[in-house]
This record gives structure tokens, C-alpha cells and sequence, in this order.
């Protein structure tokens, strides 16, 4: 079947022709790793109690730094402690911005004039979210959307809250990782007037607080949920049923949060449609390919100061995550092994180069591990305790269940805290491993992201959301759906100009002998790009 799909993005409206529209099916049905995810709230506030137990016992200690040092690798944060009492939680302190309203929660609310320079600089860098921004304006495609967003609170993601304000949305909004906020660009966010609850370094307790802050607010009601990893899906399900069922839909852009959305399905739970925004093309082969083999680079070099030539790194998982980061390591001069348990993606690292391994095989002789698989335990106790001393361990997928980091906060392990979000376990016989980020999302934790490739997600996130707020009724069923390819070619061709790249048109004769629309979509929806 096919229907006609109307974005109104452009000032005007398009008539785009979709093959289908149809559900489609988990790519991970065969998977059962991820069965753990149904006592997440449980398991993260197990590891708060724990990590909080561990830093008040003998067996953790901190090496002291000048608060210049501790800055230089924050890296999501340029103004670091800004003031004496930083130590007391954002949500013991009274603020209000400029305007007088206290709907927010941010870590200090006086670093907004450093966070809008953020915002501004990122601005430069994001030509296709701030076109959508100027071309939509006028028509407010999103006029009384009411979005709950649970995403990574940066520079680029402000950009986006900002066009989403723009294009007629009301916006609430909360980080969906507890290391990746910065500061200083909540803090502007907040002075603009957008309800922001997040702060760098939060608690897990903290971290849910604000999640249900968002959801949760006087006199108004929420409608769509852009969500990155499922938290705030989940929460809202959990906690808040009968609202969950009033939402006209889900956009979710991480692999966690898209597998816990088909585990909702499967299950009958999903009471919405929702929209997978992290298989969409513009997605997978952008950010989570381009975006990770820069900033792989960037997260190691930036918290451990590594030289990389000569060093033998392993990739535990060989998606697009673990291409970017095979592509960027084997390009400063690494030597580069993978791990796989699918066998096309192991097929796809041997042509590429790379030798295919067991970690058991490895492990003993490699200098750097990094996980990019969305499962759990990846990387065990039994694996860290046979590596060799300075191996440095870190993980790219979005959630941090990969690498068993509960099974190191043991009495017979030391911990010591070297940089913000890089410590040392040091084993009884003086050998120590380098955790970054305590196991956490790597690059957007110890370094800043590619603003551009960020757009390009930013993008497709914003037509996902219009596309499901304005949707006919019958069009979406309770399920879990890909962007449509239009779309898809609409974000590409928003980021094109940057490159001065010029599109060669078919001819009326090509298009027919093709069978394509002279507009497109140029490719089947089981096109692999």
C-alpha cells in the first residue's frame, strides 16, 4: 500500500509517496541479552547504593587536583565550579532566572551567559536543524505539542530544544545520562524560560527525580515523548499509566531505548506508536558512524593523554558504532581487533581488515577495550582481572550494563579517582585498568560531539516528531515504526549546501525506466545504504 505523507517544513506543503507504512519487524528478535531490562530502576539504585558505599570506605580515594586540571577535562563543562557551595544539591537551592520562574532545576543558574555562547558556537555548526527552524517557523508544525524530552543536555541538544520552540512546541526536559549534561548550557536553557531539570554528575535518585519532574507538571499535560534510551517511556508507563495513554507518540534514537520499545510491544504494553529513529538512515549512518569514529578519538585522548600508534585496541561489537570507532583507531595507528556474534558483521570486519577474535583470546596483551554492543556484561570481572596493567576500558553503547563494573567495587579492589570520569582500580598486586566514565557513554561523557553530524540527528528527531504529532489517527497503529525514507532524503538534503554539493536531477525518461518519483524517495525502504 501506499500513502501520501504532508510535512509541512518547507513553508509550503510537499506530497511524498511512502512505500509502506507497516510496522516493522525487531531486528533483535533473536537476541534474549537484554532480559535484565525489566528491573532497570531496580539495578541502577542498586548501583548508586553500592558506588555510594564504596566512596566512603577506605578502599576509594580521591588524588587531589587544582580545579583548573579537574576543568580541562570536564570537557562538557568550560566554567567547572563556579561557586563555594556547589556541593549542595541543585534541588536544595532556590533560583529563579531573569524572568522569575523557578520551573527548572539546574546546577547553577548564573553560568547561562557562558551556556548561550555554547548554544551560539553550535548554532555555526548546525546549518540543517537551523534551516528546518527558518523554513517551518512560519507554519508552527508543532503548535500545541506538548514534548517531554529525556536526551543528552548539550550545546547541540539545545539547538534542537530552541527549533522545537520555534516550530509552535511547549518543551519539559531531563538528561537521560547522569555524566553527560553541561552545566552552563542548562543554565542558559533555563534562563530562556524552558523547564530544564538535569546537572552534571547527578545521583540516580536525582536522576529519576528529574525525569518524573518533567512528566509530572501542574497544568499541563504531555502529548509526545522524545526519548533517548527509554527512560522517560518507561518511567511515564511505570508511574503514570493513564497519562502514557493520552500521548499521540514515542521518537526514540538509541539502540537500548528502540529494543525496549519492541520488548513493550511484543509484550503488549505499547499502547502508542512510536518511531525508531535510531535505524533510520540518517541516523545510523551519520551519527552513529561518523559522529563515534571522531569522537572515540577525542574521549581517549582527552582523559588519558594515550598515544595511539602502536597500541592494540579491541572493538567488542561491529555495528555502526563499532565501524566509526574500528575506522577512527586504525587511522591514528592502532592495531585493531574485533568482536562479533553476528556472523555478517564479523564478515564485514574481515573484509574491512580487521581480525575477528574472541576477547578471551586478546585480552591479556590489548591496550584499550571498548564496547559498542547494547548488551550486558560484555566485558566481566574474569576479563579485567587478566588484563595487563594500564589496559584502559571504556564503553560507546548508550547504556552501562556492558562492562561489569558492580563486580569491581569489591573490598580487595582500590579505586582512585584520577580526572573527572577517569578512575584507577588498582588489583592488590599493584596492577591497574583506567575506567573512563565509570563504565558509562564514553564520548559524550569525556568529550564533545561533531555539532554538524549532531544536526543531522537533531533533524530527523524534529521531522519524526512532527510527522507523528500531526499524523491522521489510522495512519500509525500501536507499534514501532521506521522514519519514512522521505524523510530521511529531506534531512540530507537540508546539510547539503554546507558541502556545496549539487544533486544531479533525472530526466523524465530516467525516472520511468527507474520507476522513482523525479522527487523521490530514490530508494526501496529495503535498501541498505
Amino acid at each position: 500500500m501506499s500513502e501520501n505523507i504532508e510535512i509541512q517544513t518547507l513553508g509550503m506543503k510537499a506530497n511524498f509517496t511512502v512505500v509502506s507504512d507497516s510496522p516493522i519487524t525487531d531486528p533483535a528478535s533473536a537476541t534474549k541479552g537484554l532480559e535484565g531490562r525489566k528491573s532497570f530502576i531496580g539495578q541502577r539504585s542498586l548501583e548508586n547504593k553500592t558506588s555510594g558505599a564504596l566512596k566512603k570506605s577506605s578502599r576509594y580515594r580521591s588524588r587531589s587536583l587544582s580545579a583548573s586540571s579537574t576543568d580541562s577535562y570536564s570537557s562538557n563543562s568550560c566554567t567547572g565550579s563556579s561557586s563555594e557551595d556547589d556541593d549542595i544539591s541543585p534541588r536544595e537551592k532556590i533560583q529563579k532566572n531573569s524572568g522569575g520562574s523557578n520551573d527548572f532545576c539546574v546546577r547553577n543558574i548564573n553560568q547561562h551567559a557562558f551556556g548561550r555562547r555554547e548554544i551560539e558556537i553550535a548554532e555555526q555548526e548546525m546549518p540543517g536543524i537551523m534551516a528546518l527552524r527558518k523554513r517551518a517557523g512560519d507554519d508552527k508544525p508543532l503548535k500545541n505539542a506538548k514534548v517531554i524530552g529525556c536526551t543528552h543536555i548539550n550545546a547541540q541538544t539545545a539547538v534542537l530544544i530552541e527549533t522545537l520552540s520555534a516550530l509552535g512546541a511547549s518543551v519539559r526536559w531531563a538528561a537521560c545520562n547522569i555524566y553527560s549534561t553541561q552545566n552552563e548550557v542548562a543554565a542558559a536553557l533555563a534562563e530562556a524560560g524552558f523547564s530544564v531539570f538535569a546537572w552534571r554528575a547527578e545521583t540516580e535518585e536525582d536522576f529519576w527525580w528529574c525525569i518524573d519532574k518533567c512528566i509530572n507538571a501542574e497544568n499541563w499535560q504531555p502529548n509526545i515523548i522524545l526519548d533517548d534510551g527509554g527512560d522517560a517511556t518507561h518511567l511515564m508507563l511505570k508511574k503514570y499509566p493513564a497519562m502514557f495513554k493520552l500521548i499521540k507518540g514515542i521518537v526514540e534514537e538509541s539502540v537500548t531505548g528502540v529494543h525496549r520499545l519492541y520488548q513493550l510491544s511484543k509484550s503488549g504494553k505499547l499502547t502508542v506508536p512510536a518511531m525508531n529513529v535510531n535505524d533510520s538512515v540518517t541516523k545510523t549512518k551519520f551519527d552513529n558512524l561518523y559522529s563515534c569514529r571522531e569522537s572515540i578519538i577525542d574521549s581517549l585522548k582527552r582523559s588519558t593523554d594515550v598515544m595511539f600508534g602502536g597500541k592494540q585496541v579491541i572493538v567488542c561489537g561491529y555495528g555502526e558504532v563499532g565501524k566509526g570507532c574500528a575506522q577512527g583507531l586504525r587511522g591514528v595507528g592502532c592495531i585493531v581487533y574485533v568482536t562479533e556474534i553476528d556472523p555478517i558483521c564479523a564478515l564485514q570486519a574481515s573484509m574491512d581488515g580487521y581480525r575477528v577474535v574472541r576477547l578471551n583470546e586478546v585480552i591479556r596483551n590489548v591496550d584499550i577495550v571498548i564496547t559498542a554492543t547494547g548488551n550486558k556484561n560484555v566485558v566481566t570481572r574474569e576479563h579485567m582481572d587478566k588484563m595487563k596493567s594500564g589496559c584502559i576500558v571504556c564503553n560507546m553503547g548508550h547504556s552501562n550494563t556492558e562492562i561489569d563494573v558492580n563486580s569491581l567495587r569489591t573490598t580487595d579492589l582500590t579505586w582512585e579517582k584520577i580526572r573527572s570520569q577517569v578512575d584507577h582500580v588498582i588489583w592488590p598486586d599493584g596492577k591497574r585498568i583506567i575506567l573512563l566514565a565509570e563504565g558509562r557513554l564514553v564520548n559524550l561523557s569525556c568529550s564533545s560531539l561533531s555539532s554538524f553530524v549532531v544536526s543531522i540527528t537533531s533533524a530527523t528527531q524534529a521531522l519524526a516528531l512532527i510527522e507523528l504529532f500531526n499524523a491522521p489517527p489510522n495512519r500509525y497503529k500501536s507499534d514501532v515504526y521506521l522514519l519514512p525514507k522521505k524523510m530521511d532524503e529531506y534531512v540530507a538534503t537540508l546539510h547539503l549546501p554546507t558541502f556545496d554539493a549539487h544533486l544531479t536531477e533525472l530526466t523524465d525518461d530516467q525516472a520511468k525506466y527507474m520507476g522513482l518519483n523525479k522527487a523521490g524517495p530514490f530508494k526501496p525502504n529495503y535498501y541498505r545504504y
